[in-house]
């Protein structure tokens, strides 16, 4: 069994978003510029038109906020949106959608067992990377579900490699996403995991490498604004060329 530094069982995350899920939307409904940030990911995947033809995966979609984003960018795309957390995704189902989403309950560790297999056109994965036991594994993974020359790009908190970002992180946690779940759930282990996984995750630089340790081409970060800036990051690649 894996934990992160301050405890909390990697395998035991996606219950901790289990408890948390009922009032997920609402808490970062208050966070300026989360959706925003994950539209502006979406559209820097770089895919043009309005995505008719094309099959995305969606990975690590929880309350359907990243499959919206998508859906923002590439309308007509077909979406494969996958989680780990039961009740996340029963969240998500319960809005309405295209017919060519679909939501599949699974770990990002046993996709081929859910039955989700590739080639895809592109991939999100949102807040997703460090919440994995072994990140390089699974990107590895995703990269081999990616058509040749397919982007990728990873919405993820980064805040190890600027005092000024661990600083605002902490403050914020401690001031409101803290307290908000207690108010909202009665119980803060989720966002306190949260707060803690952000700390302890890879810097930029680190991401980057893990990303080209795995087979990505081009890769290359790009920030987001507001109070998140240096706090939140797109990173993006994409899988080789054929050949």
């Amino acid at each position: 069994m894996t934990l992160d530094e301050h405890g909390l069982p990697r395998d035991a995350v996606p219950s901790a978003f289990d408890g948390g899920a009922a009032s997920y939307d609402r808490l970062v409904a208050v966070n300026p510029g989360y959706h925003r940030h994950l539209r502006r990911s979406a559209r820097r995947l770089g895919l043009t038109g309005d995505g008719e033809g094309l099959h995305l995966l969606d990975a690590g979609c929880g309350t359907g906020a990243s499959t919206a984003a998508l859906l923002s960018a590439l309308p007509k795309a077909t979406i494969t949106a996958i989680d780990a957390s039961a009740s996340m995704l029963d969240q998500a189902r319960r809005k309405t959608w295209p017919p060519g989403v679909r939501f599949v309950h699974a770990k990002v560790e046993d996709l081929a067992g859910a039955g989700v297999r590739g080639p895809f056109d592109g991939i999100l994965a949102a807040y997703l990377i460090r919440n994995l036991a072994d990140p390089d594994t699974q990107l590895r993974a995703l990269k081999a579900l990616l058509r040749p020359g397919a982007p990728i790009a990873v919405h993820e908190y980064s805040v190890r490699d600027s005092r000024r970002a661990r600083l605002v992180w902490k403050a914020v946690c401690a001031a409101i996403v803290i307290p908000a779940g207690r108010v909202t759930t009665g119980d803060t282990t989720l966002y306190r995991h949260l707060r803690d996984s952000v700390l302890t995750f890879d810097g930029v630089s680190t991401l980057e490498n893990r990303l080209t340790a795995a087979g990505f081409t081009g890769v290359h970060t790009e920030p987001q604004s507001g109070w998140q800036r240096g706090i939140v990051h797109t990173f993006l690649a994409t899988a080789p060329e054929a050949g």
